[in-house]
């Protein structure tokens, strides 16, 4: 073997070249598979302007066919090849296109501006079920086969049984409706109409107040996934030598926890967390429509509604790439966690 070919095998050995090779071809197969997919649903996004326009305005199919083409440019027998093509092109120089309904804006310009709602609802949610979930799972491994055990684990069951739209549902009907706890119409939107956006205290409550519902959603739907998973890990960990060597030694109980259990229990959860909160931006759709929150989620809803598109690639990428990125990250959190765990992939 030349030294050439042996210097490019030694580099494909390398954890992180596999890793960024393997992500970039997934990118790649993801652009693909995105572009073609939703031209194979039925209609475009002529035709659904038009039926948009003579439903809401009632207008003649020749006036809103003229006002549609003058609306956007498409050309829905356009060589699907070279679309995608001229596409990838744009993707590769960082550019994911204009908006077909809304002329002249942007699709990054879009994501920018609905992106971080998203990341906040769905992030605060995550945090607050695993803070809890860690809380209740060490609960009750402690003190498992015992009836303290027996109500974290069903209650934990149940919660983790029902989806996160079940429970929004829920908290609709059950809170806003019968209940009336709290008025659904005036949490609509990410911020009320009376704030300016800045950083200041009138407009912090005001989002905390308009995503509070999203958050508790998300926040119930997690928690019992994570109960269950630290009582399980918790267990384990306290079954290990090293524990019980601990034990022995005469360390004080609360040193045991959280120096030799909690760390290591808590270990393959942590890096679970990096890799939910890529995966959650992906399962904010149905959330944010039924509390008209306006996140990622619900701009694609309506870019899938008028079929836009660009819109829809540039969404479906960027949530894409996010668990791409959150399982990257989860395993760098798993080897800043664990020194032992090798990741440069030779041993």
């Amino acid at each position: 073997m030349t030294k050439k070919g042996f210097a490019w095998q030694k580099i494909y050995k390398n954890y992180w070249f596999r890793t960024l090779l393997q992500n970039l071809i997934t990118v790649f197969a993801v652009i693909t598979f995105i572009f073609f997919l939703v031209r194979m649903m039925p209609g475009n996004p002529l035709d659904n302007y038009i039926d948009f326009l003579i439903d809401s305005e009632n207008l003649s199919y020749e006036d809103a066919y003229n006002q549609a083409a003058a609306q956007f440019d498409f050309d829905p027998n356009a060589n699907i090849v070279r679309q995608y093509f001229g596409y990838l092109n744009k993707v590769l120089h960082g550019d994911l296109g204009e908006s077909l309904i809304s002329s002249g804006t942007k699709v990054t310009e879009q994501i920018a501006q609905f992106l971080p709602w998203t990341i906040f609802t769905v992030g605060l949610g995550l945090l607050i079920s695993f803070t809890l979930g860690m809380l209740g799972g060490t609960i009750a491994a402690y003190f498992r086969n015992t009836w303290v055990d027996n109500v974290f684990s069903i209650g934990a069951s149940i919660l983790d049984s029902v989806p996160d739209y079940i429970w929004g549902l829920f908290i609709i009907i059950v809170f806003g409706v019968k209940l009336k706890w709290f008025d659904v119409g005036l949490m609509r939107g990410t911020y009320g109409n009376d704030v300016s956006p800045g950083f200041n205290i009138p407009f912090l409550a005001s989002a905390l107040y308009h995503a509070s519902l999203p958050v508790l959603t998300y926040s119930i739907a997690r928690l019992g996934g994570w109960t269950l998973a630290m009582r399980g890990s918790t267990i384990s960990t306290l079954g290990e030598d090293y524990v019980n060597i601990a034990r022995a030694r005469g360390l004080r109980r609360g040193r045991i926890i959280t120096s030799y259990v909690g760390r290591n229990a808590t270990l393959p959860l942590v890096t679970l967390l990096a890799l939910y909160l890529g995966l959650g931006l992906g399962g904010s759709v149905i959330v944010e429509n039924l509390f008209v929150y306006n996140g990622l989620g619900r701009l694609l809803t309506n870019a899938i509604y008028f079929r836009d598109y660009t819109s829809m690639q540039g969404i479906l990428l960027i949530i894409t790439v996010a668990v791409i990125f959150s399982n990257m990250l989860a395993d760098l959190l798993y080897g800043f966690l664990d020194p032992r765990v090798t990741v440069s992939g030779e041993k």
